[in-house]
């Protein structure tokens, strides 16, 4: 394997479920060691989520569920109790020589535990410590729970997502947890890590899912600010509002998505289906007259029809795929994005790849998902504690 970006790189992961579980895998992918710190009880929850993959022996060490095997590829698992004493103590050595420590606690938990950001600093300044929540450590809602359609709807975004008359509808992709949440984090450690280059010191990287997902609304708040219009939902032209960029039923009750959004494109679908009395509507509502006349002519095509079409006729038409398809199609195929390892006591397993293509580094899988406190022994060894202390410590229930 090619040496990949982020080796060297040193992470303690103590977060749970989606969220920190998303953004240490792409670091993980992209190099980094990995550490996953899991309770002594039963270790990050995902494991224990089905569907399952296997028998009893991998349910029973934690890697029988297909979420956490397609979250915790490239780590390793040390168990550690962090309300016992020598467990916090073990967290604070750890911390000296690592890089980057990431939590998703509720905020407060950490210091309590007394193992916050300033304690850790304390041993390591250069640590970069990156706590993931739902609203922010600074938010008037910091102790309040939630997740991702609860952020999503603060935001302002699921209220904007669906047709025009119609409910809000949820994404089936958790744009909060993963776009608001696990990309954020990624990016805030790594400017951090940069930083640091420059200052020799860490920071805090405080991401707030709720702030993140708000981001995703950047144009729509740029125009709002501007116009000073309230936009609805099933209004805006790039979510429901424009008939040029809408998905459409076809012939065989499937679905295509037509994105004709400059008129050129445009041109050629009214082109390509013989209505040229159609260009002049082309930012006119799905629901008007308009709008059902074009969806008249979609009927008359099946998608595979349409697909065709797309092929002949350069006017931003694609299928709508079910995930099967979308898996198996040439573009997934072409750009690595179904990758397969061996899971010990499983075989093959399939996940999603890695989404960044680097030509010369690039990410790759040097391991499995690790079993509930596989790497103990090895972790607590390099860091002076021989077998005996090992063993009084597990019987201590300290790991």
């Amino acid at each position: 394997m090619a040496h990949r970006p982020l080796e060297g790189t040193r992470v303690l992961d103590l977060t749970r479920l989606l969220p920190g579980g998303f953004c240490t895998l792409l670091l993980a992918d992209l190099g980094a060691d990995v550490l996953k710190v899991e309770d002594t009880a039963g270790g990050d929850y995902i494991r224990w989520m089905p569907p399952y993959y296997g028998g009893d022996e991998q349910r029973a060490d934690g890697t029988a569920s297909a979420y956490f095997l397609g979250l915790n590829r490239n780590k390793r698992s040390l168990k550690l109790n962090l309300k016992h004493p020598e467990g916090r103590d073990i967290l604070l050595r750890l911390a000296e020589d690592h890089d980057v420590l990431v939590e998703s606690f509720r905020p407060g938990v950490m210091d309590r535990l007394g193992v916050g950001y300033d304690a850790l600093a304390e041993r390591n300044e250069r640590l970069v410590y990156c706590a993931i929540s739902g609203y922010g450590h600074t938010s008037p809602l910091r102790e309040r729970s939630g997740h991702d359609t609860n952020y999503l709807a603060l935001a302002g975004l699921l209220g904007l997502t669906g047709r025009r008359g119609g409910p809000p509808i949820q994404s089936a992709g958790q744009i909060a947890d993963l776009g608001g949440g696990g990309l954020m984090a990624a990016v805030g450690i790594l400017a951090a890590l940069h930083e640091r280059e420059r200052s020799g010191a860490g920071q805090v990287v405080d991401i707030s899912m709720t702030d993140g997902a708000l981001s995703w609304l950047a144009m729509v708040i740029a125009r709002f600010f501007c116009e000073m219009e309230v936009p609805r939902r099933g209004e805006l032209e790039l979510a429901g509002g424009i008939l040029c960029y809408f998905p459409y039923k076809t012939k065989d009750d499937l679905w295509v998505s037509l994105g004709a959004l400059e008129p050129k494109f445009w041109h050629n679908w009214c082109d390509g289906v013989g209505r040229e009395d159609l260009k002049e509507v082309q930012f006119e509502h799905p629901q008007s007259g308009a709008g059902k006349k074009v969806a008249a002519v979609f009927r008359r095509r099946t998608r595979d029809e349409w697909t065709e079409f797309a092929g002949e006729h350069d006017c931003c038409l694609e299928p709508v795929l079910d995930l099967d398809e979308a898996l198996a199609h040439e573009q997934t195929v072409a750009r690595h994005m179904v990758v397969e390892l061996n899971q010990p006591g499983i075989g093959p397993v399939r996940q999603a790849g890695f989404p960044i293509a680097l030509s010369r580094t690039p990410a790759g899988i040097a391991r499995p998902a690790p079993a509930l406190g596989e790497q103990t022994d090895e972790v607590l060894g390099a860091i002076g504690f021989d077998s005996e202390r090992i063993q009084r410590l597990r019987d201590e229930g300290v790991v």
